[in-house]
């Protein structure tokens, strides 16, 4: 069977009704062009087929929560996933490959030579996607898309128990005021965490309080308020009693703020923390961590990817739900006393 050539730059030319070279600038990323005209020879290019790979037993991983440059390796989560779906590719017969964040919003993916990709925590409007989607790249999701579309396939912790099982915890070791700690990312996991708390706070009568997450915020300070008991102005605000943190340094940030304001943990403050981070386990006291099973959900998603490139329908029906799981320590369990 003989092969169907690509279209050629004079192809591309021609539909976006620009000069070869033109073309061959924009696709290059050389000449003096303005973006708009970059983009939309680009995206035809894309859209006729241009640079569309043949089998390079390849896959790639991608985090696009943020358009911006962030060693998503440093996080335990994405750290021990990226390592479970290295083995479960290489078992496969597969490489690999590990793309920085930053990329996402360059245009890169229109030419990137991948067989598929696992693209983790994407966001609404998520610019690689529609790239690779264009290209008809297979694409496997860790969480639920921001843009999801039918056939979509994803793998995903169920949040909604997580966070309730969390706050139920909380509740019975003797906690009346919790707080949630999260993120203003667009990604599904922040999403449905603090919908949820919202709506368990307003089955419980009690008034939700989101503090923000704050990368950077070694020291804590983002809770400063919510531990002072009173926001600027000077209008009370009841002192919270714990803390859900949604994010891995949360938990390390909530004992830094809990020591300058002179409170202890577990006994005036409890604490739990989404983390992998075994560090957790030997904290001064250990910390409540919520493990999503970063492996398992990883060891799953490129299982489902290779099947469809090699199948182009996994065996496994769509979506797979990995059970996540709350590891109690002494920070979420405050003493009784008689």
């Amino acid at each position: 069977m003989t092969a169907v050539p690509g279209p050629t730059l004079t192809d591309i030319a021609r539909a976006a009704e620009v000069s070869s070279a033109t073309v061959s600038h924009a696709l290059n990323g050389t000449g003096r062009l303005s973006e708009a005209t970059r983009r939309r020879v680009r995206e035809t290019a894309t859209a006729l087929g241009y640079g569309a790979p043949t089998r390079t037993r390849t896959l790639g991983v991608a985090v696009t929560t943020y358009p911006r440059a962030w060693d998503y390796t440093e996080v335990a989560y994405f750290s021990r996933a990226i390592t479970a779906a290295t083995a479960t590719a290489h078992a496969r017969g597969y490489a690999l490959t590990i793309l920085p964040a930053d990329r996402v919003t360059e245009d890169t993916w229109h030419s990137i030579a991948v067989d598929g990709m696992l693209v983790m925590d994407s966001p609404r409007g998520d610019p690689m996607v529609r790239a690779l989607r264009a290209r008809g790249i297979p694409l496997v999701f860790d969480g639920v898309p921001g843009d999801v579309r039918p056939g979509d396939h994803w793998v995903d912790n169920d949040h909604v128990a997580t966070t309730r099982e969390v706050l139920d915890h909380l509740t019975a070791s003797g906690a009346t005021r919790i707080a949630l700690q999260s993120g203003d990312g667009d990604e599904h996991y922040a999403r449905v965490v603090a919908e949820t708390y919202i709506a368990w706070c307003a089955e419980h009568a009690v008034s939700p309080l989101v503090v923000p997450f704050i990368a950077y915020d070694d020291e804590g300070h983002a809770f400063d308020e919510v531990l002072g008991g009173e926001v600027p102005g000077g209008k009370a605000l009841g002192r919270i009693d714990a803390v859900h943190a949604v994010y891995d340094p949360g938990g390390r940030q909530l004992l830094a703020a809990a020591a300058r304001h002179g409170l202890r943990v577990p006994d005036d403050l409890l604490l739990v923390c989404a983390s992998e981070d075994p560090g957790y386990a030997e904290t001064e006291p250990p910390v409540t961590t919520v493990t999503l099973d970063p492996e398992r959900t990883a060891r799953t998603a490129v299982a489902l990817l290779v099947d469809l490139i090699e199948k182009g329908q996994p065996d496994t029906p769509r979506p797979v739900m990995v059970p996540a799981g709350v590891r109690q320590r002494t920070s979420s369990r405050r003493r009784v006393m008689y």
